[in-house]
């Protein structure tokens, strides 16, 4: 059994979930509109670029979920799940998903957004688990702070390895990671089969010099 690890988003999903789930936001009136409409942009653009503090961007994203109860937010998710997510699943995703499910691989997502937004997500893909951005609750609300190390660029790398050692039956031998983003570089270097989907430049460029194979799921 190996390991086949996905990034999620742009990689298994048509979209960046965490920004469309900011866009739902507006969309539901659920935040100031014009003010977050243009951070949302704004980080967006930074995370393509690599550029993006990971502080700043979680201390704009989380705030708004701390106006919620989770009940609320999850009766918002079924929404936006059906609106938006379910629309920009990818056949080739799922296809990809089974032929690892069928040769016995053990199916992980590691995403750098939020449990909160992806874990409907995941469920619905079928994988095993998922590592994400972990959240604090407190009497029933999000309080805005992360537990743990972030899932993002070398948090990845971290997250998996603290997952390895609480789940000694796994390795990294025979491991495989897809994903489309530069920030994911360092993961990507982790595993013994990297491939590049649908890839920003600045990973096309990296993973040819690899001779990682390049691939398209849309």
């Amino acid at each position: 059994m190996a390991l086949a690890i996905f990034d999620l988003d742009n990689t298994l999903i048509a979209g960046d979930s965490d920004y469309l789930w900011g866009q739902f936001m507006v969309d539901e009136g659920m935040v100031d509109v014009d003010l977050f409409r243009e951070g949302n942009d704004r980080f967006y653009q930074q995370y393509e670029a690599g550029t993006m503090v990971l502080s700043e961007y979680l201390d704009f994203c989380l705030e708004p979920l701390t106006q919620y109860t989770l009940t609320e937010l999850t009766e918002k998710h079924r929404k936006f799940m059906a609106d938006v997510i379910d629309p920009i699943m990818l056949d080739k995703a799922k296809a990809l998903l089974k032929k690892h499910r069928d040769q016995g691989d053990y199916l992980m997502i590691i995403t750098a957004t939020n449990r909160f937004v992806t874990e409907p997500i995941a469920k619905a893909l079928g994988v095993n688990s998922m590592l994400a951005v972990e959240l604090e609750i407190e009497e029933g609300r999000y309080t805005g702070k992360v537990v743990g190390t972030p899932t993002y660029q070398d948090g990845k790398v971290i997250r998996l390895k603290e997952w390895l050692v609480e789940n000694p039956e796994h390795s990294m031998n025979g491991s495989y990671f897809y994903s489309d983003s530069r920030n994911d570089i360092p993961l990507l270097k982790e595993a013994d089969h990297a491939f590049a989907v649908d890839a920003d430049p600045e990973l096309t460029r990296f993973a040819k010099e690899q001779s990682w194979p390049v691939m398209s799921l849309r």
